[in-house]
């Protein structure tokens, strides 16, 4: 006589019940804390426009800046300056002070690349042609060139 099995007492369905419970144990200890406190925060804005704000978090980001109201030929606009810090993934911190004002943005800091060194050769004919500028050139009347 045939026998019933049922869906529940087969191998395939407990193995199914177990991938899908080691999958949820997994994603549970893998997903990182997705709270994290605040320690500190503060943030003035005055009426002249200018402001400056500050945050530190229990993980150890950090980040301050201030800004001023500036008047500009072209117009006003804001210049700012600050900080952030935290510690990558890797376990390296870093830092990156930047100012953005009328001569753009610029950030130095241990996360911000930088480039390669000049080669030899590169810089030795950069030093010969700052040192023997060529001469000036005159213009003709016909827009032609001389030296």
């Amino acid at each position: 006589m045939y026998q019933f099995q049922s869906a529940v007492d087969t191998v395939a369905y407990k193995m199914y019940k177990l991938t899908i419970f080691s999958i949820l144990l997994v994603a549970t200890y893998a997903l990182p804390n997705q709270f994290v406190r605040i320690l500190g925060q503060d943030q003035v804005l005055y009426p002249d426009g200018s402001y400056k704000y500050g945050y530190e978090t229990e993980n150890g980001i950090q980040a301050v800046e201030q800004g001023v109201q500036k008047q500009l030929p072209e117009g006003s606009g804001t210049a700012a300056e600050g900080f952030f810090r935290y510690t990558a993934p890797s376990g390296e911190p870093i830092e990156l002070r930047y100012v953005a004002d009328e001569n753009g943005f610029r950030a130095e800091g241990n996360a911000v690349p930088q480039p390669p060194p000049i080669p030899p050769l590169i810089l030795k004919a950069l030093q010969w042609i700052e040192a023997h500028p060529e001469p000036e050139q005159r213009v003709l009347a016909q827009n032609q060139y001389y030296q």
